[in-house]
């Protein structure tokens, strides 16, 4: 490592919280060291593979469950070619189905929230229920054939874990919690449910999803792209963390990165993380180096006096930068009063695109109104700023996605600091191919059958 100093982080033990988010290192797997293919960020072929074997099996990220409050309430988003209503019923469950006409396939919403009491197609006037069964076709003597069979949209799987709303394009897709795996014993101690919306935005980026999750898949980057970040936070001595299908790293803020020389002062960032936590810099008589262990200190003192309840979180909770990935396309920045979420989705024809949707929310503390949710906002790169540090990974990620596309260029070259991007391909790869490997398996029994 290119550092200036050596430094240990002290970081809390993990049997002294044993009913919370567990702290302790998870064995690294052993993925190899072969290139990650480039075709696989601009190949058509692949982006195809992709819809067939990934997006229509797995679970996926809809909304948030407090914008499905009553019944009517929905919530329509886009995944590549498909649209989905999710809709509150009157029983308090959810109903999910695709977002389109059975008469001549318009959709029946924009995405988008809203509340209804029935989905009527604007072209036609057919309509629908909450539940997604026709309600009502005008003239249906006028078809000889009658109505369509079913007599109502598909259903499609969905549920709700941590106060947000997911679903599935595939009927026989796995229960959600067995899909989440170690993810509600995590993050449950957060709970998100106490966070209201502080930012949505949906960006247009000219990169493929993959290129944006693996961005965020690695800390690697800050001393490159990042460099203000160091007088923040450790970028050396981070946690990488792999599970079944999603992997975490944990990041010391409120301290000073190894690669840069201790300042004889509080770094702009760490003051105002104090400042944010009801700590007075001008007051604090220790060394910078100590800021983080003291900050954690102050705001397990301080919390229930301001409304907050960290009870089931781990000191280094109450400082650092938790990051989560669910797989395949959702980041997390946690932290114990906000999250930053990015949902990576992909262009529903150009494997040089993508929809970067960015959701932040903040911890109401007790006894305070919850503020009125936020406008959600579409544009394209460019047109609004992110934020410095979400600008830069904004303005290099386009150069990334025509670079890989060099005849020079065959793969990834990972180091041990990319782990998780090593990972996350793993996962891909076993999605892609065991879909291929089971596909010849049913062949050869068929072919078994027939002979």
């Amino acid at each position: 490592m290119d550092v200036k100093r050596k430094v240990d982080i002290i970081r809390v033990n993990p049997q002294d919280w044993p009913n919370g988010t567990p702290a302790g290192k998870a064995e690294d797997p052993d993925h190899g060291h072969d290139l990650i293919p480039a075709e696989r960020y601009f190949s058509p072929e692949y982006m195809a593979l992709e819809w067939e074997r990934v997006w229509t099996k797995v679970w996926l990220l809809a909304g948030r469950s407090d914008d499905l409050t009553a019944e009517g309430d929905y919530i329509c988003t886009d995944i590549g070619r498909e649209s989905v209503l999710i809709v509150r019923q009157d029983d308090g469950s959810l109903r999910a189905f695709p977002n389109v006409c059975l008469h001549r396939g318009n959709r029946l919403r924009p995405e988008g929230l809203g509340n209804t009491a029935e989905f009527r197609c604007m072209y036609h006037h057919w309509t629908y229920g909450l539940d997604g069964a026709i309600a009502r076709i005008p003239d249906l003597g006028s078809f000889p054939q009658g109505a369509p069979p079913e007599g109502r949209l598909p259903s499609l799987p969905c549920g709700e874990w941590g106060g947000f709303v997911w679903f599935s394009l595939n009927p026989d897709v796995e229960p959600l919690a067995d899909y989440l795996g170690m993810i509600p014993e995590h993050l449950d101690p957060y709970h998100f449910e106490r966070m209201a919306w502080k930012r949505d935005f949906t960006v247009e980026w000219d990169c493929n999803w993959k290129a944006s999750m693996d961005a965020f898949h690695e800390n690697y980057h800050v001393q490159g792209i990042h460099p203000q970040l160091q007088w923040y936070l450790d970028d050396v001595n981070v946690q990488i963390d792999c599970y079944e299908k999603h992997s975490r790293y944990l990041v010391p803020f409120a301290t000073v990165s190894p690669r840069v020389a201790l300042p004889s002062s509080i770094p702009p960032a760490i003051d105002y993380m104090m400042r944010k936590a009801g700590m007075d810099p001008a007051e604090y008589e220790g060394r910078v180096s100590d800021i983080r262990l003291d900050l954690q200190r102050f705001i397990r003192a301080n919390a229930a006096a301001q409304g907050k309840d960290f009870s089931e979180l781990n000191d280094d909770q109450l400082t650092d930068d938790y990051h989560y990935s669910i797989f395949p396309n959702v980041s997390m920045n946690i932290h114990a009063e906000d999250i930053m979420m990015f949902r990576q989705r992909p262009h529903p024809t150009d494997p040089d695109k993508m929809l970067y949707d960015l959701w932040m929310f903040e911890l109401v503390p007790e006894g305070e109104e919850r503020p009125e949710r936020v406008r959600h906002q579409h544009f394209k790169h460019g047109d609004k700023s992110l934020g410095q540090v979400l600008d830069q990974d904004a303005f290099n990620l386009p150069t990334v996605q025509k670079g890989m596309q060099s005849s020079a260029f065959k793969g990834l070259w990972l180091s041990s600091q990319e782990l998780r991007i090593r990972h996350f391909h793993h996962v891909l790869d076993q999605y892609i191919d065991g879909a291929r490997a089971a596909q010849a398996y049913d062949k050869q029994l068929g072919d078994n059958e027939c002979n």
